[in-house]
C-alpha cells in the first residue's frame, strides 16, 4: 500500500451546521479567518490596497498571516490563486519554504442535507523533508483547525492555545 500513497496531495473532509455563506466567510475575510484561524491576517489587492476586515478576498490578492502560539517572526506571505465568491477558494501555502507551488483549495458544498467543507493541500513535494513537514504536518495542522472551525462556527470555544511561550501544541 505505502508503494501506492500519493505524497503530493492530501484531502480532508468537515461537515459543519451553519450556512454556506458563515463557512465562506470565514474562509475569505480578515474577521473570519482571525476567529478560528489566524491570530492576524491582512489582505491587500493587486493595487496594494489593504482590504476591510469583513471584505471577501478576491483572486490576485495577496496575504499576510500569524499563528497564535508563535511570535511575529513566524510568518506566512501568498497569494489567492482563486475565490469565486461563494463555495470555493484557493490559494498558494508554504510556497517558499517548499521551494514548489504548493496550493489549498477549499470547497463548500451541500452533501445529504449538510454543509460539507473539503481542504486539498496539492504540490506538495515528495522528498523526505516534504513527506514529514508538508504532508504529515500540515496535514496534522489542517485536522485541528478544521474542527476549530467547526466548533467556533456551531457556537461552541475556540480552541486555539493563544500562548506563545507554550511550544509544541497541536493546538497552535
Amino acid at each position: 500500500m505505502a508503494d501506492n500513497y500519493d505524497w503530493s496531495t492530501f484531502t480532508k473532509r468537515i461537515d459543519i451546521k451553519c450556512s454556506e455563506k458563515a463557512a465562506y466567510d470565514a474562509w475569505t475575510t480578515q474577521k473570519g479567518l482571525q476567529k478560528w484561524f489566524l491570530r492576524s491576517a491582512t489582505f491587500s489587492s493587486p493595487t496594494g490596497a489593504t482590504l476591510a476586515a469583513n471584505e471577501n478576498i478576491s483572486a490576485g490578492d495577496a496575504y499576510k498571516w500569524h499563528w497564535y502560539g508563535y511570535d511575529d517572526t513566524t510568518v506566512e506571505y501568498g497569494e489567492i490563486v482563486e475565490a469565486n465568491g461563494a463555495n470555493f477558494l484557493c490559494f498558494t501555502f508554504c510556497s517558499e519554504a517548499a521551494k514548489t507551488d504548493m496550493q489549498v483549495s477549499v470547497s463548500i458544498k451541500q452533501e445529504l442535507g449538510e454543509i460539507i467543507i473539503e481542504l486539498k493541500q496539492f504540490n506538495i513535494p515528495t522528498d523526505d523533508r516534504g513527506k514529514a513537514l508538508f504532508h504529515v504536518g500540515c496535514m496534522e495542522g489542517w485536522v485541528f483547525y478544521l474542527a476549530n472551525l467547526k466548533s467556533v462556527l456551531e457556537g461552541g470555544v475556540d480552541l486555539r492555545n493563544k500562548n506563545e511561550l507554550l511550544k509544541k501544541m497541536v493546538n497552535s
